[in-house]
């Protein structure tokens, strides 16, 4: 209660006054709420509180979280609350300084009171032996579904079974996909189900979507950095290469930015989040890495730059900001490739994003159809991205000799009566050798993608190129 105190904490947020009697009462929990509502809180709390009755030889709390980041954050929330309780905790992620890796052994076999884990690095240990989960009482997993979206689903398994069968768990997330209902039937037993305004962003998130052309992405991106009033902004990138073209082109507009994923160097990354929230920089680029339970105190913007593959991670975007019943802007730059991701992500909050204004120093909007939703462009070649129906480059039909696309259908759209066949004739003799004494054949076959041919004027023969788009 002092730890509560000193860190101004006065009424409970929704999800802890509704899990923290629940978890005090010993039952397992499956909780689902928006990003920055508290969860972190309304499992610490409860589990805190019966550590600080005793201890013990070995971990008696597992917490695994999906990034070394969210690791750290959760490891940096328990020394908060349990401050004064003498609570010792660990977080355990990889990383190629020696010293990591001795640390995580000695508070692995001393017996740190709660163990904070990434499930990849926390199998390598067990893998060597050393690992006792035995007083394990409670196990909680924090953003179970992006766990399971990182293929992390064998591993928890692997480690759930090497926890006691008579254990506590609590299973928190700001989504419930049907994947994460599976996972609770197999690891939960007779869970209480904590769900509140699932999948929706929080109220203070004013949300706007641009139907744009890539090109014009970075011109449209400066413009809300001039228009709004950007105290922190965090763009989000699909890659890391594209993390880093965004972070280039910002740079050489005089920007004061800077780019983190997972290629970047741990204490890099450290360092990076540490700047960014002490406002030491106004602008972060990265990608999803950051979007899964960072905390960051008063962010005003958040840009998709690209939009999510995953419905659900678009949540967990625009939830960095308006956290804490706090008020932030979420911007949405879509091009036409998108639109059916972005039509899946207004299903899931239910919702329609307002569309913003493309200004008019950037020309007129594409066209993209009425609203954005998806439909074929009439643009003489039958295409829907102007490729052809058939989706080549050049608005070709594909296939072969045997496909159907190859073969036309109907009359002619010219109307042009078809030119008669010329008539056959007879082969040709045998060409001369050349110079070096090589037949003209071989030599054809030898050099089959420089086929020769009279130029229009009958002058020498010129190379003939591929064609276009091939």
């Amino acid at each position: 209660m002092d730890a509560i105190d000193s860190l101004g904490y006065e009424f409970p947020t929704p999800i802890q006054a509704k899990a923290i009697p629940v978890a005090l009462a010993g039952r397992d929990i499956i909780g689902c709420a928006q990003t920055g509502t508290g969860k972190t809180a309304a499992y610490l709390i409860p589990t805190l509180d019966w550590l600080s009755d005793g201890t013990a030889e070995y971990p008696r709390v597992l917490i695994l979280a999906p990034t070394r980041e969210l690791a750290e954050q959760i490891d940096q929330n328990i020394e908060g609350l349990g401050y004064y309780a003498g609570i010792s905790s660990i977080a355990i992620y990889g990383g190629k300084a020696s010293e990591n890796w001795d640390r995580q052994k000695m508070a692995l076999t001393t017996g740190a009171d709660i163990i904070v884990a990434t499930p990849g690095r926390l199998m390598t240990h067990m893998a060597l032996g050393y690992v006792k989960f035995d007083q394990i009482r409670t196990v909680i997993l924090d953003e179970a579904d992006k766990m399971l979206d990182m293929g992390f689903y064998p591993d928890i398994m692997t480690i759930i079974k090497e926890t006691p069968t008579e254990r506590q768990t609590l299973m928190f997330s700001a989504t419930m996909p049907p994947k994460i209902r599976k996972l609770a039937q197999e690891i939960l037993r007779d869970p209480v189900e904590i769900n509140l305004n699932i999948a929706k962003p929080a109220a203070g998130i004013t949300q706007l979507a641009y139907m744009i052309d890539d090109d014009r992405k970075i011109p449209l991106l400066e413009h809300i950095l001039r228009t709004r009033e950007v105290d922190s902004m965090i763009i989000f990138a699909s890659s890391k290469l594209s993390v880093d073209r965004i972070h280039a082109k910002l740079q050489k507009l005089n920007y004061n930015v800077r780019a983190m994923h997972s290629d970047k160097e741990q204490d890099e990354r450290q360092e990076t989040l540490r700047q960014f929230k002490n406002k030491q920089f106004p602008i972060l680029v990265g990608t999803d890495v950051l979007s899964r339970g960072i905390d960051i105190d008063n962010l005003s913007h958040v840009v998709n730059y690209d939009v999510p593959l995953d419905a659900e991670d678009y949540v967990h975007r625009v939830g960095r900001t308006a956290r804490a019943n706090t008020t932030g802007e979420a911007h949405t730059l879509v091009n036409y490739k998108d639109l059916q991701r972005f039509a899946r992500i207004e299903k899931l909050i239910e919702s329609q994003i307002p569309r913003g204004e493309i200004p008019d120093s950037l020309g007129p909007p594409p066209d993209f159809g009425s609203g954005g939703e998806v439909r074929e462009r009439r643009d003489g070649r039958g295409g829907r991205d102007g490729r052809g129906s058939s989706g080549s480059r050049d608005g070709r039909p594909r296939g072969g000799k045997g496909s159907s696309s190859s073969r036309p259908k109907g009359p002619r759209s010219d109307a042009q009566p078809r030119p008669p066949r010329p008539e056959p004739q007879a082969p040709a003799p045998p060409a001369a050798a050349g110079p070096d004494g090589t037949p003209a054949a071989k030599r054809r076959r030898r050099g089959g993608k420089r086929r020769k041919r009279p130029n229009a004027a009958g002058g020498s023969p010129q190379p003939q190129s591929a064609p276009a788009g091939e």
